[in-house]
């Protein structure tokens, strides 16, 4: 026979209330309590039954992800990977689960986000992007269902929570770094401009080089498909025109290793004659990849705050607005100094 909860409250020697708010970590409950109550259920081998709970709470603890386009992109950029680390460890440790939407097309994955909803089968929903126009973005505002943006929204910044680095500064940190190197010509690679953090980063970018006095040209400002492919296309297309790059800003490490491996094929060497610095810090397997400068953009804490912020919105009905992530330049081995050094004349 199960052990019930009123067993646990009577051998821990406290109210079945107690023991149900223990199992809901309930902050009004002492540490102490939680602790020895814990103990008793793991030791009686007690599990509680999240469903009948959750039908009784009319709630589900279940929070909904959203990607921004096909699965695919989910499996093979580990960003995602990274990402759902933090928010399985923030939703865990508030007993919430996680539901992933999928989706072969941006229709397939707004009908999987309204049958999320109007199903009852999500309390609430994180988004992990922000991209201008976003239709399901705007299905869960003008229903004022709970979520939350991974990425600065690109309207209503006043009234949506959203977890976000601050990407313009970062962006122009590492043009920074390209031009205290010596670089003048120096190329930009993005995805797709409809994604807030694109515009952002392409935004920094010119900041940089407009402080620096450096002539902005269209040319080597490249934007490509998020994937692999359209790294490897976005390199080609810079690479071939009069005057290329001497440096590249890349958006994203997906791009980066398509454009690392475009690189190889076309012989030419980082950073013996192009230097690069990309964003995310993400490492790929392949070791060739693991000497990429790099903006670190805390992908973990993303996620574990992104978790974190909307099951306070969903216990309180309120969160902070915007959390800014911190992010750090990791310098490695892909940039290199083509300062001009002074010609010391013996007379």
């Amino acid at each position: 026979m199960a052990i019930t909860i009123k067993e646990v409250a009577q051998r821990a020697n406290v109210a079945p209330s107690t023991v149900s708010r223990v199992i809901s970590n309930d902050p009004r409950i002492s540490e102490k309590t939680k602790v020895r109550v814990r103990k008793i259920m793991e030791r009686l081998g007690y599990h509680p039954n999240f469903i009948a709970r959750s039908l009784a709470k009319r709630s589900t603890r279940i929070i909904g992800l959203v990607l921004p386009s096909s699965s695919n992109v989910f499996y093979q950029n580990l960003f995602f990977p990274a990402i759902l680390q933090g928010l399985s460890e923030g939703a865990q440790k508030e007993q919430y689960s996680l539901l992933l939407s999928t989706g072969k097309t941006e229709d397939e994955i707004y009908e999987g986000v309204v049958k999320m909803v109007q199903g009852g089968i999500v309390d609430g929903v994180i988004l992990l992007y922000s991209r201008m126009n976003d239709h399901i973005l705007t299905y869960l505002r003008d229903r004022a269902f709970p979520f939350v943006s991974i990425g600065k929204p690109y309207d209503f910044i006043e009234e949506i929570t959203y977890v976000d680095n601050d990407n313009v500064l970062a962006a122009e940190q590492a043009t920074d770094y390209l031009i205290q190197l010596g670089h003048e010509r120096i190329g930009f690679i993005g995805d797709d401009l409809t994604f807030v953090k694109t515009l952002d980063r392409l935004f920094g970018y010119e900041r940089a080089l407009k402080r620096a006095g450096i002539v902005l040209s269209g040319e080597y400002i490249i934007h490509e498909d998020f994937s692999h492919e359209g790294g490897q296309a976005a390199a080609k297309r810079i690479l071939s025109i009069d005057e290329p790059p001497t440096a590249l800003v890349l958006s994203d490490d997906f791009l980066a290793l398509g454009v690392v491996h475009s690189l190889r094929e076309m012989g030419l060497r980082t950073p013996e004659e192009i230097s690069i610095v990309s964003f995310n810090q993400v490492l790929f397997p392949e070791p060739s990849f693991h000497g990429l400068t790099s903006v670190d953009i805390n992908i973990f804490d993303l996620g574990y705050q992104a978790a974190k912020s909307i099951i306070q919105k969903l216990q309180t009905g309120d969160a902070p607005t915007g959390s800014i992530i911190p992010h750090h330049f990791v310098e490695r081995h892909s940039c290199k100094s083509i300062k001009r050094t002074a010609m010391t004349l013996t007379y």
